[in-house]
């Protein structure tokens, strides 16, 4: 549980583990077919999934990394090793197809290992640590599911990150002309402030990480070994689209998964807001992030389903549709889930629906046993 930089994982009960936890839901019938639901830092030994496949009669497995609950030094190549670990335990206890669902920031994740369990070319971090992929143990999987997700962690961010935002360290200092709660600017918003709003998010986002990686230099500097610091980032959920629907077009309402989109920008439990210096170029840099579903989708050869809601606030269709367009075989499909959320809360027949499509595809694709 150390990553080169150091100790990445705060409880010293799961570094002395040094093990990551999963869920296991068994059908009622021996099931050779494990079907692997995972995200990086999510806690998923519940997910709504486990038990409807189980009862299909397919083994469900609710993954966990080493970052459960807790995102703020994930090393997305880390999380690849735990996907790992996880895949081999499995084969080694018998299971002959195993599944790999990427639900939400998951979907980046599983492209990004079966990528480089397929033909590995990650050797280091973004910062330049360890682990090298090409040296790793990665059994590669049966078959993919992008699961209401979106195409990396790196890239979500990117189109989050509120531009208006013009002192990192008091977020009340806003540009007006760059600001989506300015009712001047909008709802709905014009194709030049889009325009002017992603190349601003773009900005912000490369000034973050030139100032990263500046600190990290100076640490280079020090010789008691400190190789790593957290540090802070306001204004990170402010899409357009959560407050214009008429962008990436869909069925859903405005606002968030953590409420209205005004407030959830600043809220210290949304996304990303507490990071370390060699936490954000593996996880948040879209320059540096190595986990670009689209990216390592392009590189696998396996059956692969994509599932999207067509009412989830946070995913939306474009993020379906790069992720299914940048498989690179015709033995894919792409499902939309007419009226699902995010985690289908509330919407126990569209979990049905989820569950009975996936076991569906995974008995057309001979991948139950």
């Amino acid at each position: 549980m150390a990553a080169g930089a150091g100790i990445d994982v705060y409880s010293g009960v799961a570094r002395m583990a040094g093990k990551v936890w999963g869920s296991l839901h068994r059908a009622a019938e021996p099931s050779r077919t494990a079907v692997v639901v995972v995200h990086p830092s999510s806690n998923f030994l519940g997910h709504y999934l486990l038990g409807p496949l189980a009862e299909r009669g397919v083994d469900a497995v609710g993954l966990n990394t080493r970052y459960i609950g807790n995102d703020s030094t994930l090393i997305m190549e880390n999380c690849v090793l735990d996907v790992g670990a996880a895949i081999g335990f499995l084969r080694e206890r018998g299971y002959e197809k195993i599944v790999l669902i990427g639900n939400s920031g998951g979907g980046g994740l599983t492209a990004f290992y079966q990528s480089q369990a397929e033909s590995p070319t990650v050797t280091a971090t973004p910062a330049g640590d360890p682990p090298d992929l090409t040296k790793a143990a990665l059994p590669p999987v049966d078959g993919l599911v992008s699961l209401m997700a979106h195409p990396g962690r790196a890239i979500v961010y990117n189109e989050w990150l509120d531009p208006a935002i013009v002192d990192e360290h008091d977020p009340s200092e806003r540009d007006s002309g760059l600001d989506m709660f300015d009712p001047h600017n909008g709802p709905p918003y014009s194709p030049e402030f889009v325009e002017r709003y992603r190349a601003a998010q773009l900005a912000r986002g490369r000034r973050i990480t030139a100032r990263v990686r500046e600190r990290l230099a100076e640490l280079d500097e020090r010789a008691d070994g400190l190789r790593d610091l957290p540090f802070l980032v306001h204004g990170t959920v402010a899409d357009p689209r959560f407050l214009d629907t008429s962008l990436d077009a869909s069925d859903r309402k405005p606002g968030t998964l953590w409420g209205p989109a005004v407030t959830s920008n600043l809220l210290p439990a949304t996304l990303g807001h507490h990071t370390s210096l060699r936490s954000w170029l593996s996880q948040w840099s879209v320059d540096d992030s190595n986990c670009d579903g689209p990216y390592h989708l392009a590189r696998t050869h396996l059956p692969t389903l994509v599932m999207y809601g067509t009412a989830d606030q946070v995913c939306f269709p474009s993020h379906a549709r790069s992720m299914y367009e940048a498989i690179p075989h015709d033995d894919r499909r792409l499902v939309p889930v007419e009226g699902g959320n995010h985690y289908l809360q509330g919407q126990p027949d569209l979990i049905a629906y989820v569950a009975d499509t996936l076991v569906g595809w995974l008995e057309t694709k001979g991948l139950i046993t």
